[in-house]
C-alpha cells in the first residue's frame, strides 16, 4: 500500500536538497519527527542507517537503500511481517523551483493491515512534512 503527496516549493534544488538530505535536522521543521540519530557518519549514501522517533510510532530503524546526490533518496525499515519504504524525490521545476514527492509503502504480510491501519495517520504526517520542508526551504 503506498501513500504520497507532493509540494512545489520556490527553492531550488540545491537547497531543497540541502534540507532533505540532513536528517539529523528534520525535527527542527517537522513536528511529524522527535528525532533522528544517525548510526554512521558522513553523508547520508546508501547503507547510512538512522534512528528516527516519531510522535505515535515506535522508535524505526532505516537504512538507505538508493541515493542519487541532489535529487532522491529511499530508505527502509524492516519489522515483523512489514516493510516500510520511504522515498524522498526533489525534482527541478521550469523556471525554478523544485518539485517534491514524498512517499511512503507498506508491504509484506502484514503490510497492507499496517498501512490501513495507519492510513490517516501516515496522510497526516506526509502533509505536515511536506508543509515543513516548504516553509523550511522559503524562508531563506
Amino acid at each position: 500500500m503506498e501513500q504520497s503527496t507532493t509540494v512545489d516549493i520556490a527553492a531550488p534544488p540545491e537547497r531543497v536538497w540541502e534540507v532533505l538530505s540532513d536528517v539529523e535536522h528534520w525535527s527542527e521543521w517537522t513536528p511529524t519527527v522527535t528525532s533522528v540519530r544517525r548510526l554512521d557518519d558522513g553523508p547520508l549514501r546508501p547503507g547510512s542507517r538512522a534512528k528516527i522517533r516519531q510522535p505515535r510510532i515506535p522508535e524505526t530503524e532505516y537504512v538507505v537503500t538508493e541515493l542519487e546526490p541532489g535529487r532522491s533518496f529511499t530508505w527502509v525499515a524492516t519489522g515483523p511481517g512489514v516493510l516500510t519504504t520511504a522515498r524522498h524525490d526533489a525534482d527541478p521545476l521550469p523556471g525554478g523551483g523544485t518539485r517534491v514527492r514524498l512517499s511512503v509503502t507498506q508491504s509484506g504480510w502484514l503490510g497492507s493491515f499496517m498501512g490501513r491501519f495507519y492510513r490517516g495517520l501516515t496522510d497526516r504526517y506526509l502533509a505536515d512534512e511536506a508543509n515543513g520542508l516548504k516553509a523550511r526551504c522559503e524562508q531563506r
